[in-house]
Parts: structure tokens; C-alpha cells; sequence
């Protein structure tokens, strides 16, 4: 199955440098999955056209530096995909931003959350599981960066992953094809301390702190991706 990463974003520097582009920690995540995806990258963020999306097997749009509310050319075109994909149910995945983008475009309200940074490590409760994650535990421990959230989800979503911090951390949709996570499963802990410590100056020092000491908390990201491996394989 190949996997079609729609890139809304890229690492800056110096943290491309060092964990190289953001691509590639999404095939990393679905490689240690054994499930032999392929991949392919569309940089919209960059004016590469989109593909069709009925003519796709599987999409996965990624986190972004920019917020939904903002004014970017790609955009609005990328609403658009995001619905041609629901209604032709090609299996979809969003994270971070995918995951704000989408209920964005499906009619639910995505702004800067009055909460402030979430970073680090965070635990959110499972509040339904669809078949891909029946053996999910009580709660699961992934890595997040944001200030925007899903303020108010879609009709079409229900919320699968909450916590007071981030209320609709996680929706699964209506059609059976169309999945996002507000955390992100595609992060190493290297990489989310990296991140963590890049937002002093904008987050406070106590949000960093407590961020970096979230991430000796176990993680739950393999587990995470084994589910979302099993979406895109069941859809």
C-alpha cells in the first residue's frame, strides 16, 4: 500500500540538520510497523500540485509550523483535497495540523487554545475504540507540540483520545476512512526534546521543564502507529 505524505511543513534549522526532513520520520514510524507501506511526499506548503485523491490509496497530511486560521495560497486547495478524500473514502490520516486541517474543512472549529503549549509527553484517555484499536489501553503516552486545537470537532468525528488539556486530542469520522491525532506518534524522544527546548522564549521556562521531564514517561507511540498502520490496511 502506498502511503501519499501531503507535507504542510518542514523542520527548521538546525533541527533538519540534525533529525533530517520531516518525511522521513513518518516512513520511519510505518517501516517499524512491518506492514511494507511505500511512501510518496507532495511538499504542498510548497505549490506542488495535489494529487487526485480518489485516485490514492492511502494520505497522510502532516504537522505545520502554520495555523489553519492563517492566510496561505495552499490552503484553501488543501480543504478542498481534504474533502474530495472524505467523499471518495480514501483512507485518511491527519497529525498535529492534518488533524486541525481536516476538522477544519469538515466543518469543526480550530483555534489558538486560551491553554497555552502543550509539549513533551502527554497522557490522554481513551474514550472509544474502533477495531483498529481494541487492545488500546486505558490511556496512551505520545509526544505533542501545539498551541492551536480542535475547539469544536465535526459532526462527522467522535472523539476517540481526550485529556483536559487537549478535549478532542484524537477523531475518528463517520465514513470509516478519515483518522487524526492532535499528539504525534511520528516523534522520537530525541526529537521531542529538541523541540521542547526550541520553544524557550515562546512557552515558559516552566511548560519546558515540565516538558522535558513528561518524557521519561513511557511512550506509547509504537503502539499508536501499529493502530494507524491497521486503519490504513483495514479501509
Amino acid at each position: 500500500m502506498k502511503l501519499t505524505i501531503i507535507q504542510t511543513g518542514e523542520l527548521g534549522q538546525p533541527l533538519l540538520n540534525r533529525f533530517g526532513p520531516y518525511a522521513r520520520m513518518f516512513e520511519r514510524m510505518f517501516d517499524a510497523t512491518g506492514q511494507g507501506f511505500s511512501y510518496e511526499a507532495v511538499r504542498v506548503f510548497e505549490g506542488e500540485p495535489f494529487p487526485d485523491a480518489g485516485a490514492l490509496e492511502g494520505i497522510v497530511i502532516t504537522g505545520s509550523a502554520a495555523g489553519v486560521y492563517e492566510d496561505h495560497a495552499w490552503l484553501e486547495p488543501l480543504r478542498r483535497f481534504i474533502r474530495g478524500a472524505y467523499a471518495d473514502r480514501t483512507p485518511m490520516l491527519g497529525v498535529c495540523f492534518g488533524h486541525q486541517i481536516m476538522a477544519d474543512a469538515l466543518g469543526g472549529d480550530v483555534r489558538k487554545s486560551d491553554k497555552g503549549w502543550g509539549l513533551g509527553r502527554h497522557t490522554y484517555g481513551v474514550t472509544h475504540r474502533p477495531g483498529y484499536m481494541s487492545a488500546a489501553p486505558a490511556a496512551l503516552s505520545i509526544a505533542c507540540s501545539h498551541q492551536d486545537q480542535v475547539i469544536v470537532p465535526p459532526a462527522e468525528a467522535e472523539v476517540i483520545l481526550a485529556s483536559d488539556f487537549t478535549p478532542n486530542a484524537g477523531l475518528v469520522y463517520r465514513n470509516g476512512a478519515a483518522l487524526s491525532f492532535q499528539p504525534h506518534p511520528e516523534f522520537l524522544d530525541d526529537y521531542t526534546l529538541a523541540l521542547a527546548e526550541m520553544r524557550r522564549g515562546k512557552a515558559s521556562d516552566d511548560v519546558v521543564e515540565t516538558a522535558l521531564a513528561s518524557v521519561a514517561t513511557p511512550s506509547h507511540s509504537a503502539d499508536v502507529a501499529g493502530y494507524i498502520a491497521q486503519f490504513f490496511k483495514n479501509c
